[in-house]
């Protein structure tokens, strides 16, 4: 599945369809949202490019649940339900996986200023989004900014995440793709947030991609957050996106299991691998 903006955007969808069928597949793609998709026609539905869930995320949970229910959908329901609000960042945490530090504030709840007011500065984001929309960066001093920034936010009725500003991501996020549970592939990409105290909902979300080759600190890590997931089996995609910390220790920054870019345009492999777990899963019988 795709969207408007997955259209025109997703560079990785014509390779993908032009593979399945290259495999023997019935494959084409059909946005989330068209109208008269009898879903119950297809074997398998794959979300890959609902890049506008966010804003619409009511509605587009409530596809989830009605397309789960008419054909199998990947990833699953319940796991896009999970994803689809970054608290899940907290409840990685509980489960002893090393995230950046979140804290979380809520339309209509008190919060302490001083939590905007760290020596290495502060990220404020929606809880629901994508693409970094609505985030900011805010250098240390700045934090009557950030607060400004969160009340917004939260007048609007959103929940907000407040987290430090990890300087290392300055050297690149590290963004770990796995298909079928495991590693395919890995990109290091540049930071987003480079000017700090603005929102630019245009700017580019992965800027400077590059392979790379995870650690095995690395690769642990981000394995931890896919065995977090609350779900029986391993999600058939999912990409995991690393920062360091300042003792230089990796830790989450987010744990991408609906729409994310997998990079298989600049991975051939990877596109192949993905192809693989797709038609394993339609040819696994329907119970």
């Amino acid at each position: 599945m795709t969207s408007e903006a997955g259209v025109d955007h997703d560079v990785d969808l014509p390779l993908i369809v032009d593979a399945l069928r290259a495999d023997g597949l019935a494959a084409k793609s059909v946005a989330w949202d068209a109208d008269s998709v009898a879903w119950d026609e297809f074997d398998l539905a794959v979300i890959r490019s609902t890049w506008d869930y966010a804003e619409r995320l009511g509605e587009f949970l409530a596809w989830a649940d009605t397309t789960a229910r008419a054909t199998r959908l990947w990833n699953p329901a319940p796991v896009v339900r999970w994803n689809s609000d970054k608290r899940y960042l907290l409840k990685l945490a509980e489960r002893g996986v090393p995230v950046v530090p979140t804290h979380c504030v809520e339309p209509g709840g008190r919060f302490d200023e001083g939590d905007f007011d760290r020596p290495e500065g502060v990220v404020v984001k929606p809880s629901v989004s994508a693409g970094a929309r609505d985030t900011a960066r805010y250098e240390p001093g700045r934090h009557a900014d950030a607060v400004r920034h969160a009340r917004t936010l939260l007048d609007q009725g959103r929940s907000v995440l407040i987290q430090p500003y990890l300087r290392l991501v300055e050297e690149g996020e590290r963004a770990l793709v796995f298909i079928g549970g495991t590693f395919s592939h890995a990109i290091r990409k540049g930071p987003v947030l480079t000017e700090p105290g603005v929102i630019d909902n245009s700017r580019v979300a992965h800027p400077s991609v590059t392979p790379y080759r995870p650690t095995d600190v690395e690769l642990h890590t981000a394995l931890a957050a896919l065995n977090a997931i609350p779900s029986p089996a391993a999600p058939l995609f999912a990409r995991v996106d690393l920062a360091l910390n300042e003792t230089r220790e990796p830790v989450v920054m987010e744990l991408e299991l609906i729409e994310p870019n997998l990079f298989l345009q600049s991975n051939p492999q990877g596109l192949v691998r993905f192809v693989e777990a797709v038609a394993a899963e339609i040819r696994i019988p329907t119970l």
